[in-house]
């Protein structure tokens, strides 16, 4: 199981232009490590797009699931620095999945990384998961590293800079990560084991949707982004970039 853990928390937002360089200063001096150094999260890694919308993306591992309702990391998120405030106050556009971990496979991690957000049928779970393991397999796509299902928890998988209250009916959705080395080899991948994969395999009903609120369409690649903090709207391979141990 190449990714480390069993939670993750996905994180993905638009910033204006006018504020991204102090947005990625914030980021990439405070946050990750901030975020990291709480107790049960093991690393972070961050994202931008190079065919998507939003534009930023961070991924968080944990040790267990438990850890993303835990004192801890609702401490943290109720004690923000005025640093904080201010950028997380900028944020548009913001996707946030706490996230279990359910199918991880292949054998470590790329330079590029590409996600594919499905939205489940109400008790029709088993059937939608049971079909992406099926399709999920790194070692037989060409420049492809691992290949994860990412499932979030619907009570918790709220944007912090939304109304809590107010109805999220993505706040449930699935995401499929795709490791590669290249966004070529993520664009051949999806072509080759999901392209057009919404609710039916053949002609049976496996209860799932591309999620449509993000732009995703049944005819279209996944959103393809480059890993690196650095990296600004660009297809090659970035240095991966993990944050440092606490």
């Amino acid at each position: 199981m190449p990714l480390a853990g069993k939670g993750m928390l996905l994180t993905s937002m638009d910033v204006d232009p006018s504020h991204e360089a102090e947005f990625n200063r914030w980021y990439d001096h405070e946050h990750l490590e901030e975020r990291v150094a709480i107790d049960g999260f093991l690393e972070a890694r961050r994202y931008v797009a190079d065919q998507a919308s939003p534009k930023y993306l961070s991924l968080y591992s944990t040790e267990s699931f438990d850890v993303l309702d835990s004192p801890a990391y609702r401490n943290a998120l109720a004690n923000q620095t005025d640093w904080s405030r201010t950028n997380i106050a900028r944020f548009k556009n913001m996707i946030r999945a706490v996230a279990r971990i359910t199918i991880s496979r292949g054998q470590g991690r790329g330079a590029a990384l590409g996600i594919l957000r499905l939205r489940p049928s109400a008790g029709r779970e088993d059937r939608l998961r049971t079909a992406l393991r099926e399709r999920l397999e790194p070692e037989q796509l060409d420049g492809i590293i691992s290949m994860h299902l990412i499932e979030s928890d619907p009570m918790l998988s709220k944007p912090i800079t939304d109304d809590r209250a107010a109805p999220n009916p993505g706040a449930g959705d699935w995401f499929v990560l795709i490791d590669g080395t290249h966004v070529n080899a993520i664009s051949a991948a999806y072509r080759s084991s999901l392209h057009g994969f919404r609710i039916r395999a053949g002609n049976k009903d496996i209860g799932g949707q591309l999620s449509s609120d993000v732009g995703f369409g049944a005819e279209r690649p996944p959103a393809v982004l480059n890993q690196g903090p650095r990296v600004r709207n660009t297809s090659f391979a970035a240095v991966p970039h993990a944050s440092p141990p606490h």
